[in-house]
């Protein structure tokens, strides 16, 4: 959000001693002085331009909070691509649905060492009267949804965690192949997270984790843990650099497969088109 500031500009006036002195001389010029000075003492008590619409702004109110909150989908690529990259289909979900639901949806893709950049997005979205501080309601309004690929996978349980200690909900995650950072646990769900799902292929040098859990399986629902085999049926993805498809290959088949990515849009669709919920029983922190 950029904020813009406005500068008036102020106007000065100056009368030549030689000019006073020529008006005190005659009755008509005297008149004309009295005008002058009315005149110029009126602008200077009425504001305009700018001045007077500043002085309207500051005397408004903020707008009132919102009912609802948009929902906010977050995505996470993997590896050291970027958040922008269209070859990837992280990517690709996140502008088909952008352009689908331009006022439901708030969505957002990182790179995943950006883990703290999306934090902090998200709870500047949530602060809807824009105190810098998320009450209660503000945080029952929550409706996010995260997903990513690899590292991103790892990255979508880290930023939940720390969503979970400032006591926000998550609708729903949603890992791909994830594979875990050094100092991350990508296979614990915080109980902060309604709904958690896994996709993960167990070939390769490079394969994701093959089990997630619920810290809280009264609070966290895993709706399961999806293998997939590219042996038999190998998934071609073109516009990947050639290492990334011969060195990872099962890894970067799951990333493109039309499969995989069918199901992940149905259960983020599911979770737009959702009504509200009270999500008031927020976790406990992780």
């Amino acid at each position: 959000m950029k904020l813009r500031a406005v500068n008036s500009a102020t106007l000065q006036f100056r009368f030549r001693s030689t000019h006073a002195n020529h008006l005190r001389t005659s009755p008509r010029s005297t008149w004309c002085v009295s005008a002058l000075v009315l005149f110029f003492a009126a602008i200077s008590l009425t504001p305009t331009g700018f001045a007077a619409q500043n002085l309207v702004n500051e005397a408004l109110p903020h707008p009132p909070a919102p009912s609802v909150t948009p929902t906010i989908l977050i995505g996470f690529v993997g590896g050291r691509v970027r958040h922008d990259d269209p070859n990837h289909a992280e990517v690709q979900l996140a502008e088909r649905l952008h352009r689908e639901y331009p006022k439901e949806l708030e969505v957002r893709v990182f790179e995943n060492r950006h883990e703290e950049q999306a934090y902090r997005l998200i709870l500047h979205s949530l602060d809807s009267d824009h105190d810098g501080r998320l009450s209660a309601a503000e945080k029952q309004r929550a409706r996010i949804i995260l997903y990513g690929h690899s590292w991103g996978g790892s990255a979508v349980v880290t930023l939940a965690r720390a969503l979970a200690r400032d006591r926000v909900p998550v609708l729903l995650t949603v890992q791909i192949d994830s594979v875990a950072k050094i100092g991350e646990n990508d296979r614990v769900l915080p109980a902060n997270v309604e709904r958690g799902v896994n996709f993960y292929q167990p070939d390769g040098l490079i394969h994701g984790a093959s089990l997630i859990t619920a810290a809280d399986p009264s609070r966290t629902q895993i709706l399961g843990n999806f293998r997939f085999d590219y042996h038999a049926r190998p998934v071609a993805c073109p516009g990947y650099p050639w290492y990334d498809y011969y060195l990872y290959r099962a890894h970067t088949e799951i990333e493109c497969d039309p499969r995989v990515w069918s199901q992940v849009e149905t259960l983020i669709r599911d979770e737009i088109s959702s009504p509200v919920k009270n999500l008031a029983t927020t976790a406990a922190p992780q």
